[in-house]
């Protein structure tokens, strides 16, 4: 995202990639649209949506803006916070904390030096708990970006941060581009 006088505006690239995905749409049906953007505003912006970026995407898409916040606010994919450069969510749907997704939670918080909802000081790592990440059978679960890590233990969740650390991972690219 460009930032000039107060302006939150899209460069030409993303623009015309925001263009063509409106495109796929109806006339008059252009918030179906409304997703991918936020997607793309989000990961053009530092992995999370200010208001002054709903907004925009609002004017975008000729939406009026509580009609983007009341989607942003609705799905844990979108973060309206800053968020470290790897936001890291722990399934805490009812399968998963049964297999020990609490303890992974803990043991990051621990090795994070963190609580759920916060990033640490290095603005490294984001640790987040959302719901139901669709792999009920084989938890705990957590998603990075766009990487499931299924049938965790504590040893797993170890290995999976040191590497993290290691690659000074980053999970909010943009998954259009």
């Amino acid at each position: 995202m460009e930032d000039k006088n107060n302006i939150t505006a899209f460069n030409t690239e993303t623009l015309a990639l925001v263009s063509r995905i409106i495109k796929r749409y109806p006339p008059g049906r252009q918030k179906s649209a409304l997703l991918p953007v936020l997607h793309i505003a989000q990961s053009e912006n530092n992995g999370w949506l200010s208001s002054e970026i709903m907004d925009y995407v609002a004017t975008l898409l000729d939406l009026q803006p509580i009609e983007v916040y009341e989607v942003a606010s609705f799905y844990s994919m979108f973060n309206l916070q800053p968020v470290g450069n790897c936001v890291i969510e722990v399934c805490q749907t009812g399968p998963c904390w049964l297999n020990g997704a609490e303890e992974i939670v803990a043991h990051y918080e621990a090795r994070l030096g963190i609580k759920v909802g916060e990033t640490t000081a290095d603005g490294k790592f984001t640790l987040k708990t959302v719901e139901c990440l669709a792999a009920c059978g084989n938890g705990p679960v957590l998603q990075v970006g766009t990487e499931y890590h299924e049938h965790l233990t504590i040893q797993k969740a170890d290995e999976l941060l040191d590497k993290w650390q290691a690659e000074n991972k980053i999970s909010h690219t943009n998954p259009y581009l």
